[in-house]
């Protein structure tokens, strides 16, 4: 079992080397949640992650003739970077095996960290096979992204951190992918202050944890996730031993919370999380009532998301909040139709961002055209106005696309 004292001497050994980020309160997550929301922006770490702190410790462990060696890591992306990074500084050959589906962002950021990056499977899974086939040709040293004594321990700072504040939690809440995170924090919270809740939270797609402790009778579904960085399939032997000793409970969150908590978190915080940073917010969001009237404290783990993905979140999250709407008009095929009801919508305060004018495919009959338009809106109150008027106009509206 790793124990407080494996976690404080990792704290020494990476003190300096490693950002001591900020633990904030958030008034205004904590008043649309109803909990009293405190962040720890673990995103702002120089890879974007809590990842290196794991990596550091494993690395500062290894015997001089490992080190020459080199290592190897398989990751999607923010072990990978911390790995790279942390093997540079030390002068450590690094290898890193990634799949196929990484982002973009992650792969070049750990290619620019001086690491050689081979792409390789579909899942973690495959990447992991090929790892292994590696690790017997060159003989390299294995950093595993999370079921390692070391790497547990080094993750466990971020719970000396917050706990070093002052600022008591009831409880925090904690992404898990293999459990690297939640297994090193939960050892520090309970030899530091056993009152506070440790809460995991996973994806409905990996709920790989929560089944394997028994608080999930469901399958797991896997497939594309936003939150790949906890998109794993299964859990690590050493960390579901302190989850399921640890661990008061584990969220199991839709992928529609990941998305709406990363909106809120760059919206209202103006700090930039990918789905597994975010889903502590996720938790909270989907389970109100567990935290409600509840000092919590969430773990922003990382920051490094695909920008196509990012503007497709926010786009969403626009449509949530009804300030981006989509509806076709039916309008009679004549002269000035069209720019009679752009005036109406524009007198409205709608701000058109296309228009669709068909009389082909769509239109009721050969003197009839429809015309779908997507209308950004102050609020959803004005998106209902416009629709109510342009009917009041006697005019065919459908809301949503044709």
């Amino acid at each position: 079992m790793i124990t407080l004292g494996d976690v404080e001497r990792a704290a020494q050994r990476i003190e300096g080397q490693v950002v001591r980020t900020p633990f904030l309160p958030s008034t205004t997550l904590s008043e649309i949640t109803g909990a009293n929301i405190w962040l720890k922006f673990e995103n702002l770490q120089y890879t974007g992650s809590f990842k290196q702190r794991g990596a550091l410790n494993k690395l500062l462990s290894l015997s001089p003739a490992e080190r020459a060696r080199g290592v190897i890591a398989v990751s999607a992306g923010n072990h990978a970077q911390g790995v790279a990074y942390h093997a540079s500084q030390l002068g450590i050959p690094a290898t890193i095996v990634m799949p196929l589906s990484t982002p973009a962002v992650k792969v070049t950021r750990t290619r620019a960290f001086g690491a050689e990056v081979i792409l390789e499977g579909e899942s973690l899974q495959q990447a992991a096979i090929a790892m292994q086939r590696i690790i017997e040709q060159r003989g390299l040293t294995l950093v595993h992204p999370y079921d390692d004594a070391a790497i547990i321990a080094g993750q466990g700072t971020v719970a000396l951190e917050m706990l070093d504040t002052g600022q008591h939690m009831d409880a925090v809440v904690v992404s898990i992918g293999g459990g690297g995170l939640i297994a090193g924090m939960a050892v520090a919270f309970q030899g530091r202050d056993r009152s506070t809740e440790v809460v995991g939270v996973q994806s409905d797609r990996y709920p790989t944890m929560a089944k394997a402790v028994g608080q999930w009778s469901g399958g797991v579904p896997g497939g594309a996730s936003m939150a790949e960085g906890i998109a794993v399939q299964d859990p690590g032997t050493l960390t579901l031993k302190v989850v399921r000793e640890l661990v008061a409970h584990i969220c199991v969150v839709p992928e529609a919370r990941i998305e709406q908590a990363v909106a809120l978190l760059l919206q209202i915080e103006k700090t930039l999380c990918e789905g597994a940073g975010a889903a502590g917010l996720a938790a909270v969001l989907a389970e109100p009532e567990r935290f409600n009237g509840r000092r919590v404290g969430l773990v922003l783990c990382g920051g490094n998301i695909d920008n196509r993905l990012l503007v497709t979140i926010l786009q969403r999250q626009l449509v949530r909040e009804g300030r981006l709407l989509r509806f076709t008009v039916g309008l009679a095929d004549r002269a000035g139709a069209l720019g009679v009801l752009c005036t109406e919508i524009g007198k409205l305060g709608g701000n058109i961002n296309t228009v669709t004018h068909d009389r082909t495919f769509l239109a009721a009959d050969a003197k009839s055209v429809q015309v779908e338009l997507e209308v950004e809106v102050v609020d959803a109150e004005s998106g209902s106005r416009i629709l109510s008027h342009l009917q009041s106009l006697g005019l065919r509206v459908v809301p949503g696309s044709a």
